[in-house]
């Protein structure tokens, strides 16, 4: 008999729907490498992200509670956003995840890795 898959069979669902998205990856990593940054910087450092959608991925990103931000009441408003205790956790998983990927990358074609 097969068994039904639900996201309950595997622990790690909850986090992969919230980190699934172009660009949420990127982010978390370069604020957990960077610590607190300002909304023009994180735009500088990933270059192709325009801004409308930059936004949009942080306001996520600040909804499930993986990321802060504050912004300064000055003419034009300064914004800055960091992360919080849950997404420094998502942060240590991401570099987990480039240790493995370099191991992988550099395991020649067909071999254990």
């Amino acid at each position: 008999m097969t068994k039904d898959i639900t996201p309950d069979l595997c622990p790690a669902d909850p986090i992969l729907r919230v980190m699934t998205g172009r660009w949420k990856t990127h982010i978390v990593y370069l604020l957990g490498e960077d610590g607190p940054t300002r909304f023009t910087a994180i735009q500088r450092r990933l270059p192709p992200i325009s801004p409308k959608v930059l936004t949009s991925r942080l306001r996520e990103l600040e909804q499930d509670g993986l990321v802060w931000r504050v912004q300064e009441e000055t003419i034009p408003p300064k914004v800055t956003y960091g992360l919080t205790e849950l997404g420094l956790e998502v942060h240590a998983i991401l570099k987990s995840f480039d240790a493995v990927g370099r191991k992988l990358k550099s395991a020649p074609p067909d071999s254990p890795a």
